[in-house]
């Protein structure tokens, strides 16, 4: 994550930026790389979970294991939407789990954790930090700029600096506005407040929405199809010609 150069971070200086497209007309999916990931271990099975899950419709977005007596390991997935539900979780597990046994990347007995993002989820994505524009977040830097690491605040905007996804973050309880470089970031995640709650229950009622339209446009074009595979038959039944009596 940039070894050798200083995190991207800049208080009131005018840079040259190119905008980037809001989230809905993002290219966004499946391929869509993570620019924060995992070190040691935990990388290793990332490599390994990753393209199982992308293989069934899921993508990767976060890898935990933890150091207790009996490890964790916590693997976060969704599909390209967001959504995750239990269902999901459970076809998940069952396609990572004979990859994990084979490649036994953990010498020790361990759990695993399947679970979604959340409503605070880690941004791990270009397109997790857009679609989190208007929310606070908290980000953690893999090097101290200027004695400090750790950042919270109000995502801004996303622009693309010098060829890298930078972040402006207004600082809570302060008057700054900092631009931190992704790839400079540890860590980085969604803080839970009311707007953010408030936003993820209209997502939520949104995909309902949608999803019961899709169910009736379904049904109604099955009974388009029934109706015309009745009319046809009719018709076909109509210019058969009868047979002769005898």
């Amino acid at each position: 994550m940039g070894p050798g150069r200083d995190p991207l971070f800049f208080i009131g200086r005018v840079m040259e930026t190119q905008h980037i497209a809001p989230f809905e007309q993002a290219p966004e999916g499946l391929d869509e790389a993570r620019l924060i990931v995992e070190h040691g271990p935990a990388r290793r099975i990332a490599e390994i979970v990753g393209p199982a899950l992308r293989s069934i419709g899921y993508r990767l977005v976060r890898v935990r294991l933890s150091t207790a007596a009996e490890p964790v390991l916590q693997v976060m997935a969704e599909r390209p939407d967001g959504t995750m539900g239990v269902e999901d979780c459970q076809v998940a597990s069952m396609a990572i789990s004979p990859h994990l046994d084979l490649e036994d990347p953990i010498s020790a007995p361990y759990r695993l954790e399947m679970s979604s993002p959340g409503i605070d989820r880690p941004l791990v994505r270009e397109s997790d930090f857009r679609r989190a524009l208007g929310h606070e977040a908290r980000v953690e830097l893999e090097r101290p700029l200027e004695g400090r690491k750790r950042f919270r605040g109000l995502i801004e905007a996303v622009e693309l600096v010098e060829g890298q996804v930078a972040v402006d973050l207004r600082l809570a309880g302060e008057e700054t506005v900092a631009r931190l470089a992704v790839a400079d970031m540890a860590e980085a995640r969604l803080v839970m407040t009311d707007a953010l709650i408030r936003d993820a229950l209209r997502r939520e009622k949104a995909g309902i929405k949608q999803e019961k339209a899709d169910v009736k446009a379904a049904k109604a074009a099955e009974r388009a199809q029934a109706a015309l595979a009745k009319k046809l038959k009719e018709e076909n039944r109509r210019r058969t010609p009868k047979p002769a009596s005898p």
